[in-house]
C-alpha cells in the first residue's frame, strides 16, 4: 500500500524549481514555477480580501484553462520576498469588463502569472502559485464565482 500525505496539515509537494515556500498560521508564500519570484501574503483578513473562481475570458486565456482560481490581497499586505525585478508587466483594457486598465505581472524567466492589478490598492494572485497546497482547499478555498455567464457547462 502506498503512503499518502496527511493533507490536513501543511503540504508542500515538489511543484517547482524552489523548495523554500512556507506557511504560518496567518501568512504564506507563493512562488513562480522556476523559483525566481516569491511573494508573501496574509491568509486572513484584513489583508486577505477575497477568494474566487473566475470564468472571464481573460482568466481563461491567460491560464490556458477553463477558469482561474484567484485570491485578492490588499497591496499593503503583499510582500515581494525575491524577484520583483524579474517580473514583466503587460497591461491592456480592451477585454476588461470594467474597461479599466488591468496589468499582469509575469515571471520573465518561466512565464508564471504571479498577480494582476486592476483596482487601486489590491492585487489578484493565483491560488495555484501558493506553495502550501493545503491552503488551496482551506483558507484560500474559493468563496465566490465570477463571470458565470462564461462558465463551461
Amino acid at each position: 500500500m502506498t503512503a499518502t500525505a496527511d493533507k490536513s496539515k501543511p503540504y508542500f509537494p515538489l511543484a517547482s524549481g524552489a523548495d523554500d515556500g512556507w506557511s504560518k498560521e496567518d501568512s504564506a508564500t507563493a512562488t513562480c514555477f522556476c523559483g525566481a519570484v516569491q511573494l508573501a501574503f496574509p491568509t486572513e483578513g484584513p489583508g486577505l480580501v477575497s477568494t474566487f473562481v473566475c470564468h472571464c475570458t481573460d482568466c481563461r486565456k491567460i491560464t490556458a484553462s477553463m477558469f482561474a482560481s484567484n485570491f485578492t490581497i490588499a497591496d499593503t499586505h503583499l510582500t515581494h520576498l525575491r524577484g520583483r525585478d524579474n517580473l514583466t508587466a503587460y497591461s491592456q483594457s480592451r477585454t476588461i469588463a470594467s474597461g479599466k486598465l488591468m496589468t499582469n505581472y509575469f515571471c520573465s524567466t518561466c512565464g508564471t502569472l504571479m498577480y494582476r492589478v486592476g483596482s487601486p490598492g489590491k492585487s489578484i494572485l493565483r491560488i495555484g502559485t501558493v506553495d502550501d497546497f493545503h491552503l488551496h482547499k482551506t483558507k484560500l478555498k474559493p468563496r465566490a464565482e465570477l463571470f458565470v455567464k462564461d462558465r463551461v457547462s
